[in-house]
């Protein structure tokens, strides 16, 4: 009993133990619950406050937002059905081209084929391909998918995403047919707002069938600019619309995105390579994939579609049809685009050279798509009766040209300058468009030959007070310095040391190739010229211009641009960009472009001025050129005019150039065979006979544009050095290696831009070896005192030098260099 009670009262110590334990652990437990629940409970509070907040403020931007949107459309008139019918139906409108005074050349066709079709004449498979692709929430949306918008929104103002579009297929007809591509806040509010009236009057086939109709598809297989499904089903695989393929189908709805890329067909309406045709491959396994994503086609369907070789369904390359517009539409269209093409780029912001081929290619496809489409007035510079009397005297002297050594005609281009704007007056292309649609004036390059001598060498070694008109050169037989024989026309070398303007009368290869050198060496860099100079004039750029050869002409640019560089000489030394366009209106009359000039002083006026002296001694010297003799004979009026000019030839007479100036015009020629041949040794003569007849059809007809009674004269600030004309330096007498020397008379004049002429040395000119000096100085040093004293030591030509002056007019060719570098006088 003892034990038990023992036992009981110890059970019962040990329950109140725990029973005193598990009453402390409660008031913890009860503080730990208190805390969660105060947390939740804030928690609670805190989200509940957010979600009010955000909706307060949901409701607050919504507000601000819609009140913006009112805004941004309080200027826009809600168009009615037939007015947007109208707009998003409209293809082009027709855009003209005018001559100087406003008279209409032509109206601008589109080169935009398309035919229109209904919706049953489209195949369901394409429909369904663009939807799948370009809007996949096209039969639920009403125009517009907010959320698209505003993801894009956020895109566009944070700049991160990338570009995150958002616009439905119904935004993208408003895009294509009304409004500008422009990106502004305004552009996009009035496109949502189009978009919900487009869908409250149209149906989702009506939509989807006119975004077919009018949407861009690349090129076809004739190089034609396509738009329209019609036309893309005919033009890739010569099938009407409605019987398409899955394949077929794919890659015709992947083209919109963008069209030249994808396009099967380069712009002459060949296949593109593997490479090229690759990216509209891709872009069809694309379609097909989002046609399968939207459970638009079986999975059977697409993977026996993605593995179709498409390639073996595209049309093979057919002939366009002929395009009965001539030289002038071309050209004026041509540039129109260059111009529209440069305004767009400058729009993007970005820059030109940064952008590579394809960009350049798309950036000029758009600008030619909106001139033809948008209703614009080209006002050209040309003038009317200046360009058709161009083209009546082509015809008529053309004939002039033509020597019988290669097949065809000899052909033709010019261009006529003025040249205190650079305002293109007329031209002529070639000699019949029938026969040769090249574009002689304006596109087609050949090299030069010597009329780049004063551009790029004696021009430049003038202004960098390197030479005066009177400096010496050598021109004793010489190699290039890479090898290979460097010659004259008709000679290996005059064996003398000859002035500047002797040298520019002559066009000697050999005294401009050791000027040139010599340039190069003194300002330490091979492509001086190009580099202070031709770049200046935007001559192309090309390594070939730090070639020994370069001086020679064995660089090629077209008529315009070597018409454009003279113009800059004949402009006190100030280059005015030559051009075609000289406005653009809207329909509305709006100026979209006016040419505003921007001169650029290239040659100093002292520069400028001496060159244009020498290069009157070109034509007045009549060695290279009879054109002052040919000009008076047509017209003595017009002979008397200050013409001064300059004439080039390449290796075995490819080309034939002259290039002529009055104080106030530019009139440049380049003559040759399309298919690069020889011409007669007489194509120099004939190309003077043909321009001075030329001239003489335009000084008939406007006279006022030549500068009757207007000269070239010598800037203010031209030195007049008097020099020895034995050494082209200032008299004087010197040592040299022990001996003393005086530099003979007689003394002459010598134009210099700067400085003005050294002192005398043994050692005076450019180029030349020892054996050369010793030589030349020979002639002087042997000669008889009373001989010095009379003559003043002046040189006695040698044999080969009296040969060279007393050669027939016939004989007094363009300097061609034997040699690869391809070029002459």
């Amino acid at each position: 009993m003892y034990h038990f009670i023992e036992v009981k009262l110890l059970e019962n110590q040990d329950n109140s133990r725990k029973t005193e334990q598990h009453s402390n652990k409660g008031p913890e437990k009860k503080k730990i619950f208190l805390i969660i629940n105060v947390v939740i409970r804030v928690l609670q509070s805190l989200f509940v406050f957010a979600v009010v907040m955000l909706l307060l403020g949901g409701a607050l931007g919504m507000g601000i937002g819609m009140g913006y949107f009112a805004f941004l459309v309080e200027d826009t008139q809600p168009p009615t059905k037939e007015e947007l019918q109208t707009e998003i139906s409209d293809i082009t409108e027709v855009s003209h081209m005018t001559y100087a005074d406003g008279t209409t050349i032509a109206t601008i066709k589109s080169d935009l084929v398309r035919t229109r079709v209904d919706g049953e004449h489209i195949s369901p498979l394409l429909k369904k391909a663009i939807i799948s692709t370009e809007d996949e929430y096209f039969e639920e949306h009403k125009g517009v998918v907010p959320k698209a918008v505003i993801r894009a929104l956020v895109s566009d103002a944070t700049g991160m995403g990338g570009s995150s579009g958002g616009s439905t297929l119904t935004q993208q007809l408003v895009k294509q047919q009304i409004l500008t591509d422009e990106t502004t806040f305004k552009r996009k509010a009035n496109e949502i707002l189009l978009a919900y009236r487009i869908e409250k009057y149209f149906s989702k086939d009506e939509i989807v069938t006119t975004y077919l109709n009018v949407s861009p598809f690349g090129r076809n297989n004739k190089g034609e600019n396509i738009a329209g499904v019609e036309e893309a089903a005919k033009g890739l695989f010569g099938k009407n619309a409605n019987d398409l393929t899955l394949p077929q189908a794919a890659f015709i709805a992947g083209l919109p995105q963008s069209p030249i890329i994808y396009t099967p067909y380069s712009n002459t309406g060949a296949l593109k390579d593997d490479e090229n045709l690759a990216y509209g491959m891709k872009r069809k396994d694309f379609v097909l994939f989002s046609m399968y994503r939207e459970k638009a086609i079986t999975k059977e369907e697409y993977e026996a579609a993605k593995s179709y070789d498409l390639k073996q369904d595209f049309q093979p390359q057919q002939a366009a049809n002929q395009d009965t517009e001539d030289y002038l539409y071309h050209a004026v269209l041509n540039q129109a685009v260059k111009v529209v093409m440069d305004l767009n780029i400058e729009k993007a912001g970005v820059k030109k050279d940064t952008l590579d081929a394809l960009a350049l290619d798309q950036y000029e496809d758009q600008a030619r798509k909106e001139i033809q489409s948008r209703g614009y007035t080209i006002q050209s510079t040309i003038d009317q009766q200046v360009y058709d009397t161009m083209q009546n005297a082509v015809a008529n002297f053309g004939y002039m040209l033509d020597d019988g050594y290669g097949a065809g005609l000899v052909e033709t281009g010019n261009v006529l300058m003025d040249n205190k704007t650079g305002r293109i007056i007329g031209f002529v292309a070639g000699r019949d468009y029938n026969v040769s649609q090249s574009n002689h004036a304006l596109d087609t390059v050949r090299q030069v030959g010597s009329t780049i001598k004063p551009i790029s060498v004696y021009g430049p070694a003038i202004d960098q007070g390197m030479i005066g008109s009177e400096s010496r050169l050598a021109n004793y037989p010489t190699t290039y310095n890479l090898g290979g024989e460097l010659t004259n026309a008709t000679n290996s070398g005059t064996n003398t040391f000859d002035t500047v303007r002797h040298s520019l009368e002559w066009s000697y290869n050999i005294p401009v190739y050791h000027l040139n050198e010599a340039m190069k060496k003194q300002m330490g860099d091979d492509n001086f010229s190009y580099n202070n100079y031709l770049s200046k004039m935007n001559y192309p750029a090309s390594e070939a211009w730090a070639y020994e050869s370069a001086p020679l002409g064995s660089v090629e640019a077209t008529v315009l641009t070597q018409t454009n560089g003279f113009q800059a000489l004949a402009n006190k030394g100030q280059y005015q960009q030559g051009y075609m366009i000289d406005k653009i209106t809207d329909t509305n009359g709006n100026v979209i472009y006016e040419h505003k000039e921007a001169p650029v002083q290239v040659y100093s006026q002292a520069t400028a001025s001496i060159m244009n002296d020498m290069m009157r001694s070109v034509l007045d010297s009549k060695i290279t050129t009879p054109f002052k003799n040919l000009v008076s004979g047509l017209n003595p009026a017009l002979g008397s005019l200050d013409w001064i000019g300059k004439t080039g030839t390449t290796d075995s007479y490819v080309d034939a150039w002259l290039v002529v100036s009055t104080p106030t015009i530019t009139l440049g020629s380049w003559t040759g065979y399309d298919n690069p041949t020889a011409m007669s040794p007489n194509s120099g003569d004939q190309n003077s006979t043909y321009l001075a007849n030329l001239a003489n059809a335009v000084y008939s007809v406007r006279p006022d544009l030549f500068g009757n009674g207007e000269k070239f004269t010598l800037s203010n600030d031209v030195i007049k050095s008097t020099v020895s004309n034995f050494t082209g330096e200032k008299p004087g007498t010197f040592t040299y290696n022990g001996g003393t020397y005086t530099a003979p008379g007689p003394n002459v004049v010598s134009l210099y831009a700067k400085d003005g002429a050294p002192k005398s040395k043994y050692k005076f000119g450019f180029g030349g070896s020892d054996a050369n000096y010793s030589a030349y100085w020979g002639r002087y040093a042997t000669s008889s005192p009373s001989s010095s004293n009379n003559n003043s030591g002046s040189t006695t030509p040698s044999s080969s030098e009296k040969k060279e002056e007393t050669k027939k007019e016939d004989e007094k060719k363009e300097n061609t260099t034997p040699s690869s570098s391809g070029s002459s006088n």
